[in-house]
């Protein structure tokens, strides 16, 4: 069963699995609570056991087991019924279950493989200019170019970074006016970035690969482990900068992703 609640409290969350997946779901209450229509809390329940915890965050959905607990078969036959009701762009959820879940969706969504990389440091900060504190239009003019999400919702991805950063949830860095990094939660020591770009008359002189080996060796001297998700084919290219494989995963993204934007 699969009931939404606003019955939630860091206690309860902090007994979910310690993943990528618990870290988004907490962000988003850390962020917003449960009194915004567009970041909702759904338990997933057999009876009166609670087996895990949904979140639904705009066109997003991410799902945790509790410590201890695993999805049954008919968890994931009305994990599908709600993705199907509900019709998110995206659904992450443990590697265990994300392939049972995508047979029963994969009529609407199709699967892409990723990577989860943390950093290695050798406690050298490169000697290069980096802002820790842009402008989020202009770190905006530089996301637009990659993410086509981004690019169609400017006002919601800066209205959510800022109450990210505001609650010290994100951080955005860029260098120059053509390479940006923004960092989506730093939970639990962890600082996860999750958008990169460069602007297309710059690509290909390693703005990037600088920018987060900066960001990699200066967050490991603040104490944090500092985590990305690629997609497979792009393994080299972060081991290169200092990040070694530590997960694999996939997401399930909507068909017609595009049509929605």
């Amino acid at each position: 069963m699969i009931t939404q609640t606003k019955n939630i409290q860091k206690e309860l969350l902090a007994e979910l699995e310690a993943s990528h997946y618990s870290r988004r779901i907490r962000s988003h209450f850390i962020a917003y609570g449960t009194e915004y229509p567009f970041c909702r809390f759904f338990l997933i329940k057999d009876n009166d056991e609670k087996k895990g915890i949904i979140s639904l965050f705009n066109s997003s959905m991410v799902a945790e087991a509790f410590s201890g607990k695993t999805f049954s078969k008919q968890d994931i036959l009305e994990l599908s019924i709600f993705v199907n009701m509900t019709k998110p762009f995206t659904v992450e959820i443990d590697l265990k279950y994300a392939y049972k879940l995508y047979e029963l969706v994969k009529n609407d969504y199709r699967d892409f493989k990723r990577v989860e990389f943390e950093f290695r440091c050798s406690s050298q900060i490169p000697d290069i200019r980096v802002n820790e504190t842009p402008r989020l239009d202009d770190v905006y003019e530089i996301l637009q170019t990659s993410f086509p999400i981004i690019k169609h919702t400017k006002d919601l991805w800066i209205t959510d970074t800022s109450h990210r950063i505001r609650r010290g949830l994100s951080q955005s860095f860029s260098l120059g006016n053509f390479t940006s990094a923004t960092i989506q939660y730093i939970i639990d020591d962890i600082a996860f970035v999750g958008h990169v770009a460069t602007i297309p008359s710059e690509r290909g002189k390693h703005h990037a690969r600088e920018l987060l080996y900066w960001i990699g060796e200066k967050l490991n001297a603040d104490g944090f482990k500092v985590r990305l998700y690629a997609r497979s084919y792009n393994v080299s290219y972060y081991t290169e900068i200092g990040f070694e494989p530590v997960n694999d995963d996939i997401v399930l993204e909507t068909r017609n992703f595009e049509e929605n934007l």
